[in-house]
């Protein structure tokens, strides 16, 4: 649906340890720094980057938003949402599981980053 999203962070190097772990989870490769200084990861075809803000203020996480990260599988997402955990992230909403819902199934699994960011792993049964 989206090119890419890109989340704001005060701490870019506890941001790329997070993002470098759960991307690395589902098969992705450490972030690169671009020349502006943001951090990019690649999955499924987008990109989802991590900067500190633009314009000197603190980040602050996102009131009510959630991005979904695509996955290819329910393991592919509990892979995602421990290395999440295990780097500094904080588990919310329901234990990862099945949710129905709008007429469908769908696997989620969300968590905090350290800058406060909500995010979800989902697949579509």
């Amino acid at each position: 649906m989206y090119s890419h999203n890109m989340v704001g962070s005060n701490d870019l190097e506890a941001s790329k340890k997070f993002y470098d772990a759960t991307f690395g989870a589902i098969g992705g490769q450490p972030g690169i720094t671009d020349p502006k200084g943001r951090l990019i990861y690649m999955h499924n075809g987008g990109l989802f980057l991590v900067t500190a803000p633009i314009d000197g203020q603190p980040a602050t996480a996102g009131n009510g938003c959630t991005i979904g990260i695509a996955m290819a599988n329910p393991e592919q997402a509990d892979a995602w949402h421990a290395a999440g955990v295990a780097a500094g992230g904080t588990a919310i909403e329901d234990p990862p599981g099945v949710r129905e819902g709008n007429g469908m199934k769908m696997y989620l699994a969300y968590l905090r980053d350290p800058a406060g960011n909500k995010l979800c792993a989902l697949h579509r049964m």
